[in-house]
């Protein structure tokens, strides 16, 4: 290989040092305010809303469904169409994709900064939104889509290492936070009676299991994937901690 590939190679997928140790717990604390302030999380939810639609897509071409496309609203809900049998595992496994993907994405995201692989997560975000704005059927879907990459892409290509890596650490963090809120968000609006058509009434009809306890399962794997994503991220930080008492 020439050497500018090489070392083009290397720069994506090759190790990269690791952060201050105290990144990932300020990266922690500005994606908390992203999700729990009502502003920030208004503009930033269609975030969390392209990786569920993305999740949806994902599974069903796995699972044999054919993918029609995908719609991103304004109001950042959204909707992926794709054909195949309507009932039966792949339906299943569809419709539940959605709410857990942010957070096991995130979870993905969390191993690959602990393995030093921060690079990776932008790599993984670049194709995750190309793949997004392939399959977008709506002018403000591919509006959403092209403005998300297109500061992921300067943040990432102006950004110093140092701020790379905190935007990775960031994206991390708002991946598994807002996974969890969005879950909550699904449940409010079922008991206001908003949200007849979710994720979880049609798991609920498909399966005969109530739509609640599925609410409950989506809440289960992205608490659990911010508990272990999480865990691992500030673990640099509680390392430091003890190296400075036994000193």
């Amino acid at each position: 290989m020439p050497n500018d590939v090489l070392e083009w190679w290397e720069r994506l997928f090759g190790a990269q040092a690791a952060p201050n140790a105290m990144v990932p717990t300020i990266a922690a604390a500005i994606a908390l305010a992203a999700v729990l302030l009502r502003g920030p999380w208004r503009l930033t939810r269609t975030v969390i809303t392209i990786v569920h639609e993305a999740g949806h897509a994902l599974v069903a071409v796995l699972s044999g469904r054919r993918l029609q496309g995908i719609m991103l609203h304004s109001d950042t809900s959204g909707v992926t169409v794709s054909r195949g049998k309507r009932t039966g595992p792949g339906m299943v496994l569809t419709s539940l994709a959605g709410y857990p993907a942010p957070a096991v994405l995130g979870l993905l995201f969390s191993v690959l900064i602990v393995l030093d692989r921060s690079a990776m997560v932008l790599v993984i975000a670049a194709v995750l939104l190309l793949g997004v704005l392939v399959m977008v059927r709506n002018a403000f879907g591919a509006f959403a889509v092209v403005i998300t990459a297109g500061a992921l892409g300067a943040l990432a290509y102006f950004g110093t290492p140092d701020i790379k890596s905190a935007l990775v650490s960031v994206i991390t963090w708002f991946l598994l936070f807002g996974s969890l809120r969005a879950v909550f968000e699904l449940q409010s609006k079922r008991r206001r009676g908003t949200a007849r058509d979710s994720d979880a009434d049609q798991l609920g009809r498909l399966t005969g299991v109530p739509a609640v306890l599925w609410v409950l399962v989506m809440g289960v794997i992205a608490l659990l994937c911010l508990v272990v994503g999480g865990t691992q991220l500030v673990e640099p930080v509680f390392g430091d901690l003890a190296v400075v008492r036994h000193t």
